[in-house]
């Protein structure tokens, strides 16, 4: 038997928008109405009939990647039902909310399509639901983040930014410990391993939620990692992106009876970790095909006779092996980005979907993400592009010379426009989800006013003995210097809304001498943000220097891991004897 919703829900679309109070609240105070409730309760707690055991439910209000969750519950052996009205809601038998992008657009959607109330009932009848990451904040009261904003008022307490005033860089990226509590099920198997969190908002324990609250994690203080009440769990980090521990957890909420083969480490987590990265520069070879190639600084042909494309693997091919082999994360660079449509880039697009079947660690894409009008004169702009990618398995996008035109308009107007791709991507899906993507080229220089921009002294002189020098930034693939500096535009990028840098240094780029720590140094203590550090990897001892020099987040290699020359585990063993915390 099927329960008749429409025209409740249709009615409660209305009163949602035009009340101020959360859906939860509007349910509770109909709850006092007598017999009215008793007869709207009797209609909601009518339930389909039974579904298979194998069939999960899936809330996508249709922003970010939520194409990676979908791949994790078919790795497990799962279906999926997607949500379509508030009745989908009502009568699955295990719901998942995979919340991603910002607080207030969803809560938006929530109210306009009465799925927010729909939710409340579910929750309300100890239903079998588990929310991630924007999903978790949503139950709570309200939101700091571009409000206050309502929430659905199932928790009690405010969902408020992290404090960079305290030290630490905001967003929260990256694989961190749980301090797990008493009867947190579906965390059983986690362990003393991390878990991968990427966000700028977070809740605080209270003396008001501490029922609730199944674990927490240590980012600046102490916030709500997971909550559990019954069959009702929510968490902070992403477990279809926190490879095998996140898998283990997916299963223990669809399956409460099953347990993890891995055994959990004997390594005990316990705070944020160094993550290392490994980057494939994908471009199409001179027979069409695509394949993954390293530049020697951005030159990425043999120097041979047929000056052929570099071929180093088949993309998706390698991006797998590298998630077995434990990177923390994978960077794909489509470096024939901007000569060709990337809405048209159909292979690319393919690569991000078959990559992310069976990798389940975060996956960058960058290059060709900007505004673009086609030769019929159609507009797309770069919100759709990104979005593209987003739905195609992409969990961050990385801008590169947009940025650079966006930061010098920024400069020389002191005004945000809010017209740019870094504006608008970071705007709709959060700035957790942009990466901007720098290129400088080191200019030595005889004295630090001989350029109007930031100069520091290098470590190792110039050609003629300069002592200082200033990174200068280019675009189109390093073809073109701008009139901006790396500090410069770094410092104007995170005003626009970048999450997350990625550092490169031409000079760097295919030499094997390790990275330019004076770059990174002068960038990461000049942001808030995380710098991931690139360009120039050659041993394992060039991660461990580059985060004992420098307030690095991360280390990106290509070629090393792509020769073979250095394995990803063997970088982490060396990190570890350093005592440099990594995710094993």
């Amino acid at each position: 038997m099927e329960a008749t919703v429409a025209a409740p829900f249709s009615s409660f679309v209305t009163s949602t928008q035009n009340s101020s109070s959360s859906p939860c609240s509007l349910l509770l105070s109909r709850k006092n109405l007598g017999s009215v409730n008793l007869r709207f309760k009797s209609r909601l707690s009518v339930r389909a009939s039974s579904t298979s055991d194998s069939v999960v439910t899936l809330l996508d209000y249709g922003a970010g990647n939520v194409r990676s969750i979908r791949n994790a519950l078919r790795h497990l052996g799962f279906s999926i039902k997607d949500v379509q009205t508030p009745g989908d809601i009502l009568n699955a038998d295990r719901l998942i909310f995979p919340g991603v992008g910002a607080f207030a657009p969803a809560m938006d959607v929530l109210n306009k399509t009465g799925m927010g109330e729909a939710l409340c009932t579910y929750i309300d009848n100890d239903r079998p639901f588990l929310g991630i990451c924007l999903g978790l904040q949503l139950l709570f009261d309200s939101s700091e983040e571009n409000g206050p904003v309502k929430g659905l008022g199932v928790i009690p307490g405010t969902v408020g930014r992290f404090d960079s005033s305290a030290g630490i860089r905001v967003p929260h990226i990256g694989w961190n410990a749980l301090q797990v509590g008493k009867d947190s099920e579906i965390l059983d198997d986690v362990g003393n391993r991390h878990v991968y969190f990427v966000h700028s908002y977070r809740a605080i324990p209270s003396n008001e939620n501490k029922d609730w609250v199944s674990s927490t994690c240590h980012y600046g203080e102490s916030f709500i990692s997971s909550i559990r009440r019954g069959n009702v769990h929510a968490v902070q980090f992403h477990p279809e992106k926190s490879g095998e521990v996140g898998l283990s957890v997916l299963r223990r909420f669809l399956d409460p009876k099953s347990s993890s083969k891995q055994k959990p480490e004997e390594r005990k987590a316990s705070k944020l970790a160094k993550r290392v990265i490994a980057c494939l520069d994908v471009r199409t070879n001179d027979k069409g095909d695509l394949v993954v190639t390293k530049g020697d600084q951005y030159d990425v042909r043999e120097q041979s006779n047929e000056n052929e494309v570099r071929n180093l693997g088949k993309p998706v091919d390698l991006a797998r092996q590298y998630y077995k082999d434990g990177a923390d994360e994978i960077s794909f660079l489509n470096i024939t980005g901007f000569r060709d449509f990337p809405l048209g880039d159909l292979p690319m697009i393919q690569v991000l979907r078959y990559t992310s079947e069976n990798v389940f660690v975060p996956l960058t894409v960058g290059g060709g993400i900007r505004d673009f009008t086609d030769a019929t004169g159609r507009y797309y702009s770069s919100l759709e592009v990104a979005a593209e990618y987003f739905r195609s398995g992409a969990d961050k996008i990385s801008i590169g010379s947009d940025a650079v035109y966006a930061a010098e308009e920024f400069r020389k107007s002191g005004a945000k426009t809010g017209k740019s791709s870094l504006e608008q991507i970071s705007r709709v899906y959060g700035n957790q989800a942009v990466v901007v993507s720098i290129d400088p080229r080191r200019v030595y220089v005889n004295d630090p006013d001989d350029v109007p921009y930031k100069v520091i002294r290098v470590t190792n002189p110039g050609p003629n003995g300069e002592e200082y020098a200033w990174y200068q930034c280019t675009v189109s693939g390093g073809r073109e210097g701008r009139p901006i500096g790396a500090y410069e535009l770094a410092k104007a990028v995170e005003e626009l809304g970048a999450g997350e840098i990625l550092l490169n240094c031409i000079d760097c780029d295919g030499q094997g001498k390790g990275f330019d720590t004076d770059l990174v140094k002068l960038i990461s203590d000049s942001v808030g943000i995380p710098v991931i550090a690139s360009s120039g990897a050659g041993t394992p001892e060039h991660f461990s220097e580059v985060f004992e020099t420098t307030n690095a987040s991360a280390a990106l290699a290509a070629g090393i891991f792509h020769r073979k020359e250095v394995p990803i585990q063997s970088v982490k063993e060396h990190l570890l004897e350093k005592s440099i915390e990594v995710r094993m």
